[in-house]
């Protein structure tokens, strides 16, 4: 399902179209005001320029969240507001959950899809555009406000990261894990 939501950005005087997924799914999905994110996330990419990575002086040219705002100054401007990245796939696995209700926990969350995030409210996204593909888009992960609850069980991986793991997977990665902890016996590593 699919709400048209520019996030406040019309209301706040913003004129024209513009690549700001980002500062629109955070304005969203924590029900701030578009400018006050808006300027927010202009200081924080300003001083994300300030480094020396390449990503950085990338930054240094443009700092404007009009045309995008790079994962570290996202990411760290939502956790320090409570806001936790829960991952669903890994590199090489695949995709397993797609941006569609069934698929994705109720509440407020802000998913991350190939090049753009967007905000999904009980499971609907809200958005300038239906960026869900009908319901294929592959969701990376998702940000949800700490303490919040998941419809889906999950499974501390032990460095802090939590995954949703289906419960069809659960035997499938106890044998993994089993096998892994046997190997590294063997090695002398555990």
């Amino acid at each position: 399902m699919f709400k048209p939501n520019d996030g406040g950005r019309t209301a706040a005087g913003f004129r024209g179209s513009t690549g700001d997924c980002v500062t629109r799914a955070i304005a969203i999905a924590t029900e701030s005001d578009y400018r006050e994110v808006y300027h927010d996330l202009f200081e924080e990419q300003r001083e994300f320029a300030k480094g020396r990575s390449r990503r950085a002086k990338a930054a240094a040219k443009n700092p404007t969240p009009r045309n995008g705002v790079f994962r570290e100054v996202y990411q760290k401007y939502l956790e320090e507001r409570g806001w936790v990245w829960v991952p669903t796939m890994k590199v090489g696995q695949g995709c397993k959950t797609h941006l569609r209700a069934d698929e994705l926990p109720s509440g407020r969350i802000i998913a991350r899809v190939s090049k753009h995030l967007c905000a999904v409210i009980d499971g609907v996204v809200h958005d300038t555009h239906d960026c869900s593909r009908g319901g294929t888009r592959c969701v990376y992960g998702y940000f949800i406000k700490e303490g919040e609850q998941l419809d889906d069980p999950v499974c501390e991986t032990g460095d802090n990261d939590f995954y949703v793991v289906p419960d069809e997977m659960r035997d499938s990665i106890a044998k993994d894990r089993a096998a892994m902890n046997e190997a590294l016996e063997r090695l002398g590593l555990r």
